[in-house]
């Protein structure tokens, strides 16, 4: 469950004022300082973070390592149960959303009146629960190419499509925190982002700037690097390269 939590932290939030921190530690019966302590032993076993220089605590226990080992081996078992932990500890129904949100803390949400989604694949949405939180929270909150905070149109798209790609469905370095719009450009092709991390624009995309909205939406962040906090890492690059291959390659 910590490793859940830690994913929806950036580097800099593992500390022992930060509200998630505050909640979980009153929650697991701990002091706030020794839930920020094992986040931070945690993050210096981050493949991801020391690829940015980034590192945390040395005080990582055998027992973190195989605990890391054990929760990335295989995330579409490992999510959906801590996820299912953590909304138990902090008592979310079935229906109910939990969001982790760093300068707030962890929500739970009554699901809203009328039609509902099905629940006949509970461990799916919990695995896509997470994958939203943690991807949207990676990326502060905003959209990556407009820098938009409003999560209710944010989406955490992935750049290896869930449908072909099951092993990288919920790997957080799998997603941007993209707005609905860019989102469904990213999916079909008509945008993508080179190995700098900057906005791409299909031909197609670039032959129709003439239209407002699309020039403002698009063809102003053209060229720009992802808005990323600096504390986190990036997506992963081996991934985006395979996005312009066949996604972005066909958006002509």
């Amino acid at each position: 469950m910590l490793l859940n939590v830690y994913h929806k932290l950036t580097f800099g939030q593992l500390d022992r004022k930060q509200p998630v921190v505050i909640e979980l530690a009153e929650k697991l019966g701990r002091g706030a300082n020794s839930v920020a302590m094992k986040l931070c032993n945690l993050a210096s076993l981050d493949p991801a973070l020391k690829l940015r220089g980034i590192k945390g605590l040395r005080g990582a226990s055998a027992l973190d390592r195989s605990m890391w080992k054990e929760f990335h081996d295989d995330l579409n078992e490992t999510v959906p149960a801590s996820e299912e932990m953590l909304r138990n500890l902090f008592g979310a129904s079935a229906g109910a959303e939990l969001e982790v949100l760093p300068k707030i803390g962890i929500r739970v949400r009554k699901s809203p009146k009328g039609p509902t989604v099905v629940l006949a694949n509970v461990k799916v949405r919990r695995g896509q629960q997470y994958f939203r939180n943690a991807v949207l929270n990676h990326f502060g909150g905003r959209c990556a190419v407009t820098g938009m905070a409003m999560r209710e149109l944010l989406v955490a798209s992935h750049i290896l499509p869930w449908s072909t790609h099951p092993e990288e469905r919920l790997n957080v370095l799998n997603g941007i925190s993209l707005s609905r719009l860019h989102d469904a450009a990213f999916d079909v092709g008509l945008i993508s982002f080179d190995a700098d991390y900057r906005l791409m624009l299909s031909p197609k995309l670039k032959r129709e700037l003439s239209q407002r909205g699309l020039a403002e939406n698009f063809g102003v962040y053209a060229g720009e690097s992802l808005i990323l906090p600096n504390d986190v890492a990036f997506p992963n690059e081996a991934f985006l390269a395979e996005h312009r291959r066949s996604i972005f390659a066909r958006g002509k």
